[in-house]
């Protein structure tokens, strides 16, 4: 008899990867959103259109015990949706909302094993300053002082899965991640992350012409390839790793040089117009040595790979909307 997975946040652009993981892996899936995925058919064997927030429609999706349940639903997006400080209040209610009901809910169905989705926004924005020397240890996570109320919530729900841990004996486990990027995620739309919003702004100019970047690009960030974010979520859910792991890179690089490598992979020559706008931290990069020491695995595939492909998709959907 195959396993069975639920995936909660399906519809979403990590999750809809993960149910096609799962399902070449053998599991018998479910995923659960409020809506369908926008850029692809779910392959999931059974597919509920739902509000996680509801929690009678928590009970009725955790209605058996799964081997393996994946909890990526939230109420988030990119710098442009986070960093405004206008979606705080939703942003804090619906995804603490739909942590509790799930947690509880998992509990009582006695399920072991929740993988729950953290955010490296969870870390102190005082140990981000420097661009070039950003603090992402995990044991920095305290004294607490993220940078928004997207990261205080995910902080709290780490404690939350955690929690529970101690007090009932469950084994849920607990990712940071570190901007996941790749095909079939939203590219625009005000919650896009900066390698959609990038790739989209040079498949729409022109060579010779120029490309908004906010701030003044100096920025730094790491990114990380879905298809490496999910063979860590897998790993960590299936093992004996009682403590939170960074999943992401450590290729760190400005806003900038981001800009220019998708430039160079469309082969086109473009300056870049830095205007005002959201930012966040301004140097952010993952710190791997713990989840090499957990894990004896962390990713290492180079960002041109994975901006290669997210190009190449992106430049696909800017085409044909302009069509």
């Amino acid at each position: 008899m195959s396993k069975s997975a639920l995936v909660l946040g399906a519809g979403g652009f990590i999750g809809g990867h993960l149910v096609a993981r799962l399902k070449r892996e053998g599991f018998w899936v479910r995923g659960v959103d409020l809506k369908f995925h926008e850029h692809r058919e779910t392959e999931a064997d059974d597919y509920v259109v739902g509000d996680l927030r509801d929690q009678d429609i928590v009970r009725d999706v955790i209605d058996r015990r799964f081997d393996e349940v994946y909890q990526l639903a939230a109420d988030m997006g990119g710098a442009g949706y986070i960093f405004t400080g206008e979606h705080d209040a939703d942003i804090m209610h619906n995804s603490a909302t739909i942590n509790l009901n799930v947690a509880n809910a998992a509990l009582k169905r006695n399920i072991k094993n929740v993988f729950y989705s953290s955010s490296a926004c969870m870390y102190p924005a005082h140990n981000q300053e420097d661009p070039d020397n950003p603090n992402c240890a995990e044991d920095s996570a305290y004294p607490a002082a993220p940078d928004s109320e997207y990261g205080w919530e995910k902080l709290f729900s780490e404690r939350l899965f955690f929690a529970y841990n101690r007090n009932y004996g469950t084994k849920n486990r607990v990712a940071r991640y570190h901007n996941i990027f790749g095909p079939m995620g939203a590219w625009t739309g005000g919650k896009e992350k900066a390698p959609a919003a990038v790739c989209r702004k040079v498949a729409q100019a022109r060579s010779g012409t120029s490309i908004e970047i906010w701030g003044d690009g100096l920025q730094t960030r790491s990114f990380l390839y879905v298809d490496e974010c999910l063979e860590g979520t897998t790993r960590l859910l299936r093992s004996d790793c009682e403590i939170p792991v960074n999943i992401g890179s450590e290729e760190m690089v400005t806003i900038n040089q981001l800009a220019h490598m998708v430039s160079d992979i469309a082969g086109k020559t473009l300056a870049l117009e830095h205007i005002p706008g959201p930012l966040g931290v301004r140097g952010r990069n993952s710190d791997n040595r713990l989840i090499r020491e957990k894990l004896g695995w962390a990713p290492n595939q180079p960002l041109v790979k994975g901006l290669e492909k997210t190009y190449a998709w992106i430049e696909q959907q800017v085409h044909r909307n302009a069509a």
